[in-house]
């Protein structure tokens, strides 16, 4: 709008320029009216020629002055339409730079508008990209923590199972132990056994040996005591007899054989009285109560 001031000022001075010179022009005329010499009574001419000429001058500068007149005004009109056109065209490239200025305006603003959307755009792919980093960053913690509880059961496991062979180890050491304990002590057992059936084989060889021993002492004992006869040769008689501690006879039964045979030998036991008493416990045990056969010797 200051363009079209100002070109419209311009436009208007060749206008002013006009108008002061027409003005200048009238005021002259009229100023030349004023003073055109009037009739004087005193001194008026005596010839009426000169009016005539003043009149056809003044008619020939007013004619010339309305050609003047009529030349400026068609100069002023030239120049009016001149300036309207001028200033048509000044408010035509008026127009247009106003558009031109609104176009960039607007292209201003689609660039504004252009630069605030990839400013959108570019802070939004920072906030995608940003936030792809973070999830990326919390995938590969959880990552990182999942591999983390896995090592952890995998060595929990591991000590687990180190921890089951050294108890299976360790079972199969103190079953091997206890094996090779109850085998010695099997082994110890058996050793043993075998010198206590070595042990009660040799006492009971030598108790059995005892026994005999004093079976024989107790026979010659009672045949010392015995009273026999012709008629008793070949025959013989079996008696349990009861000893004491001593060897004292407690009692006699007669069992299997010949009466006198029996009754001969009985009353031989009781006159000898006390037969042969072992000291060994195990020997005499043997003849606490005890069935000998008897047979008379003839010698």
């Amino acid at each position: 709008m200051k363009n079209l001031f100002k070109a419209s000022n311009i436009a208007w001075q060749p206008v002013g320029y006009s108008v002061g010179l027409h003005v200048a022009i009238g005021a002259l005329l009229l100023v030349s009216m004023e003073f055109t010499p009037a009739t004087d009574t005193l001194a008026q001419p005596q010839f009426a020629a000169p009016e005539v000429d003043i009149v056809e001058a003044v008619a020939v500068d007013e004619s010339r002055l309305q050609e003047q007149v009529q030349r400026i005004q068609q100069q002023r009109d030239a120049e009016r339409r001149a300036e309207e056109q001028r200033i048509a065209e000044l408010e035509r490239r008026a127009r247009e730079a106003e558009q031109q200025r609104a176009r960039e305006q607007q292209r201003a603003r689609e660039v504004q508008a252009q630069r605030e959307q990839q400013e959108r755009d570019r802070q939004q792919a920072e906030q995608q990209a940003r936030q792809a980093r973070e999830e990326a960053q919390r995938a590969e913690r959880e990552r990182e923590q999942a591999a983390q509880r896995l090592r952890e059961q995998q060595e929990a496991e591991r000590r687990a199972e180190e921890e089951r062979q050294r108890r299976e180890e360790e079972r199969q050491r103190q079953e091997a132990e206890a094996r090779e304990r109850a085998e010695r002590e099997r082994q110890v057992q058996e050793r043993l056994e075998r010198e206590q059936a070595e042990r009660a084989r040799a006492r009971q060889q030598r108790v059995m040996t005892e026994v005999e021993r004093y079976q024989a002492l107790i026979r010659s004992t009672v045949q010392r005591h015995w009273i026999t006869d012709s008629s008793m040769r070949g025959q013989s008689c079996v008696l349990t007899i009861s000893l004491a501690r001593d060897g004292f006879v407690t009692n006699v039964q007669v069992g299997d054989g010949a009466r006198a045979v029996c009754e001969s030998a009985r009353a031989a036991v009781l006159r000898a009285g006390n037969l042969p008493m072992s000291d060994d416990p195990d020997v005499a045990s043997q003849f606490r109560n005890f069935t000998m056969r008897f047979e008379p010797r003839f010698d």
